[in-house]
């Protein structure tokens, strides 16, 4: 697999269309976008903490005179979205259950990670929200914003390029890096993942790791395909999900990075496969369980 190394930084995937990168991809260093719009910019997602936004804003004012007029927000979690305070002069767009889950989740991730330099993180939530789909039609291009869900979370948000064929998935699609599933549902993931070949997109640009093609959607399904199957056996003989996480055969996905996320994907999968909504446990409880298997918290370098 290929080391996605480096510092934070824009790489244009298509004419006047960026992805942010933040490598590795771990946790809370995802990617976003920058889609030029005439002299201004329309930003999918932020950062994890104020330093980081910081510095998007500058990477966004590097390629677009103005400061962005919309940001987008794919889905509720902090690293996409605590960045968004950085940017008052954009209008924050958001699924209208985005903007609820923003809300009642706040500033929960800063607890996870105490040591982490969040800085002075003033919680912005979508202020213009939707249901279903939305498009932008921009000073030289449309932006179709199609939600899913629930999925990664309580709803996802990805925002496709037609005439560019870029596909901008949040953290629906990962690469090289561990898909994550507490606040969605496994199987709704898999469906959401299937569902986006539809739109044949050439480039995507992943919540978080490095861009790729439509292979980024078959590893996603192959690693939702055997969460599901180590979940079935699991409940079949009665194992918790961090006991079947410790010796579980990872196969073409023991590279990955953040491999501890396979316990709240068992969790999810679990409760799923006996038909309740929610895992026996709750966040910090499974959170638990994730750095017992970790054998410690695992790494944030945001």
């Amino acid at each position: 697999m290929r080391a996605f190394t480096g510092t934070p930084r824009l790489q244009e995937v298509a004419d006047g269309v960026h992805a942010f990168l933040q490598p590795d991809g771990g946790w809370c260093l995802n990617n976003g976008g920058v889609i030029v719009d005439g002299g201004s910019a329309v930003l999918v997602d932020t950062a994890a903490t104020e330093a980081r936004a910081r510095r998007l804003r500058d990477l966004v004012r590097a390629v677009v005179p103005a400061a962005p007029r919309i940001v987008v927000n794919t889905h509720a979690h902090g690293d996409h979205t605590f960045g968004n305070f950085v940017f008052p002069e954009a209008v924050v767009v958001g699924a209208e259950l985005t903007r609820a889950e923003v809300l009642d989740v706040g500033l929960h991730l800063t607890k996870l990670w105490p040591d982490v330099q969040w800085g002075d993180i003033e919680l912005a939530p979508p202020q213009m929200t939707f249901t279903g789909r939305l498009t932008l039609h921009l000073a030289d291009r449309v932006a179709e914003l199609h939600t899913f869900g629930p999925a990664h979370t309580v709803c996802d948000t990805v925002v496709w390029l037609p005439r560019e064929r870029v596909l901008f998935t949040g953290d629906l699609v990962m690469s090289g890096v561990t898909p994550l599933v507490l606040s969605g549902s496994v199987g709704g993931l898999r469906d959401a993942v299937a569902a986006l070949r539809r739109f044949g997109a050439e480039t995507i640009v992943p919540g978080h790791g490095a861009p790729g093609g439509p292979e980024l959607l078959g590893a996603t399904e192959r690693y939702l395909d055997l969460v599901l199957e180590l979940a079935e056996a699991g409940l079949a003989e009665r194992r918790a999900p961090v006991d079947v996480a410790r010796g579980a055969d990872l196969g073409e996905f023991a590279g990955l990075v953040d491999r501890e996320r396979l316990v709240p994907n068992l969790y999810r999968a679990y409760a799923e496969l006996r038909g309740g909504p929610e895992p026996a446990a709750g966040v910090d409880e499974i959170f638990g369980a994730m750095v017992e298997l970790h054998g410690g918290l695992p790494a944030c370098h945001a």
